[in-house]
């Protein structure tokens, strides 16, 4: 199998999939570990219209979880609220499936893709950590204003990871596309028509 293959999107799952397993187990990174990459990892799988990839990755981030807790990671997170999660990923891979129209490296085009993934990563943040907040019956009597003074230390790294991620990804799609020319040929094209 060659470069060329491998960089079609028949084979994208693979390392979407390596990508969040080598990054969900600690979803807040430290010096060892990479930031969780989910959400770009959903929204890269809408960008590529794989819908059956939708399912089979909560699925995967179910899996991830339960053998991280099983390991030792802490299960404070699931509650449940944890179900809000769907939302928070079909948020992401609409967002990819909306971004994919513009694939071009034009400014206009990589700008409405930066706006896109910001205002996604921003909804995602709002159904996840709200949700959590809301249902996980940690915090009964917590304000309006105490839940933003706790959630403004986590929404910075939570949209700037996934940004971080969407960027570098667009990136390395772009050059192995201008290194290897990945695309169909139009000859190619005709043929299968």
């Amino acid at each position: 199998m060659n470069i060329k293959q491998w960089l079609q999107v028949e084979y994208l799952p693979i390392p979407l999939i390596a990508l969040m397993v080598l990054t969900r187990f600690h979803h807040f990174g430290d010096v060892l570990h990479l930031p969780d990459a989910s959400l770009a990892v959903f929204f890269f799988a809408g960008f590529y219209r794989k819908k059956a990839l939708f399912v089979f990755l909560l699925v995967m981030a179910a899996l991830i979880d339960t053998i991280a807790i099983a390991n030792g990671t802490s299960s404070w997170c699931v509650s449940p609220a944890y179900v809000f999660l769907i939302p928070t990923y079909a948020v992401m891979w609409f967002a990819g499936r909306y971004c994919s129209v513009f694939k071009s490296l034009k400014m206009t085009g990589l700008a409405m893709q930066f706006g896109v993934v910001t205002l996604a990563t921003s909804a995602a943040f709002a159904i996840s950590n709200g949700s959590f907040y809301l249902l996980s019956g940690r915090y009964p009597d917590l304000s309006c204003g105490q839940y933003f003074a706790r959630v403004d230390q986590y929404y910075p790294p939570y949209v700037g990871y996934t940004l971080g991620y969407a960027v570098a990804g667009m990136l390395i799609v772009k050059l192995f596309n201008a290194l290897f020319d990945t695309r169909p040929k139009y000859e190619e094209l005709d043929r299968r028509s």
